[in-house]
């Protein structure tokens, strides 16, 4: 690979190498208050990624408010990731175009490709039409503009606010600064790498990208990355009520102090039938050919179950809208209804993993 980027490359190899030779000396002037002040600026920084960049303007998953926003922008500059228009051009390109060759940093050039050396390889095709949106929105296009300005405001304020704190110029550095900037960068890099790699398909089997609780933790939530390119205009990543999603309870608390608005929930039955028609199309490909009578079962099976779950869920969408018209006297009996159907929707469904699980272990066609 040619280094096309040499700003970039300069930078990421400068900060690195920094972090190395300084660790002596930040040994001895080590504080728990330096600590502190690495951990406030990389969860500040790590959630303006999240929440900001990626949530609201790359996939539009909520609405916020101009304070909301100014917050985003400004705080993003703990991140050093680039103005909010140049990210959500480039993360919008990933999924587009994700495990092809136009992805910026497709995992199918090899892990550490996608985890860092694209940046320094990537040369922007900025495509206009791509982030339209974020053109017209006045904010962005200030940041985007004056993007300098906000690295070395924030920056310089930071480490003077980090200096008082600690008493000392280099633990503020070395710790709010220094390793602030490497921890960011490389929970977001292993979003394209190791959750492209190692961990569970649970939504989209097809996809290159893995569900992984471990980086989950590490990354406010982005870790559940299949769900999230199965269904990215949800403004959640972990749908689970265990998932640990930090950024989804930002925005759910900012929802509910009106500080943002509408965030987009993708209908969990919706999410089912979607699965089903994926499972039953990759397991139907997998035995075309094969003339057992196993797999003649198996795909009578599939096209049952799933017609029979599709009318069942097609039938609770209809009451549901009945719903909102009747009267609240008559609420009760549909609410039972709806109720039972939901009940009987989800033996279905049971019934379908239990067969899919089935075929897997026969036909071995999840990798």
């Amino acid at each position: 690979m040619k280094i096309k980027n040499w700003d970039i490359f300069i930078f990421v190899a400068a900060y690195h190498i920094a972090l190395v030779c300084l660790l002596p000396a930040f040994i001895k002037v080590f504080s728990w208050s330096a600590i502190v002040l690495f951990l406030t600026t990389y969860i500040i920084g790590g959630l303006s990624i999240t929440v900001g960049y990626h949530r609201l303007y790359a996939h539009k998953s909520y609405c916020a408010n101009p304070l909301f926003e100014w917050g985003i922008l400004f705080s993003s500059a703990l991140a050093f990731e680039m103005s909010a228009l140049n990210w959500s051009h480039d993360h919008r390109i990933h999924h587009n175009c994700v495990d092809t060759n136009n992805d910026p940093h497709s995992i199918d050039k090899g892990f550490w490709y996608a985890h860092v050396l694209w940046l320094f390889d990537y040369k922007r095709n900025f495509d206009r039409t791509l982030v339209a949106d974020l053109i017209k929105n006045p904010r962005v296009m200030i940041q985007h503009n004056y993007y300098s300005f906000f690295l070395i405001g924030i920056n310089l304020l930071t480490f003077l606010i980090g200096w008082v704190i600690t008493g000392s110029a280099l633990a503020s550095f070395y710790m709010g600064i220094l390793a602030r900037i490497a921890m960011i960068h490389h929970c977001t890099w292993f979003i394209n790498s190791l959750c492209h790699t190692f961990g569970a398909k649970t939504f989209a089997r097809e996809l290159s990208a893995v569900d992984n609780a471990i980086m989950a933790m590490l990354t406010f939530g982005e870790g559940y990355h299949n769900y999230h390119h199965a269904y990215a205009a949800d403004y959640r990543n972990g749908i689970r009520w265990y998932h640990f999603d930090p950024s989804k309870w930002v925005i759910w608390l900012a929802s509910k102090i009106k500080l943002v608005k509408r965030p987009r929930i993708i209908n969990e039955i919706s999410i089912q039938k979607s699965l089903i028609y994926k499972d039953k199309k990759m397991i139907l490909e997998h035995i075309e050919n094969k003339i057992d009578n196993n797999a003649k079962e198996l795909k009578e099976k599939l096209e049952t179950l799933s017609l029979t779950f599709n009318n069942k869920a097609s039938i609770i969408k209809v009451k549901i809208r009945e719903l909102k018209k009747v009267s609240k006297s008559c609420q009760k009996d549909l609410l039972i209804e709806v109720k039972h159907l939901k009940l009987s929707l989800k033996e279905t469904w049971n019934e379908w993993l239990k067969i899919t699980k089935e075929a897997n272990k026969q036909y071995n066609f999840i990798h």
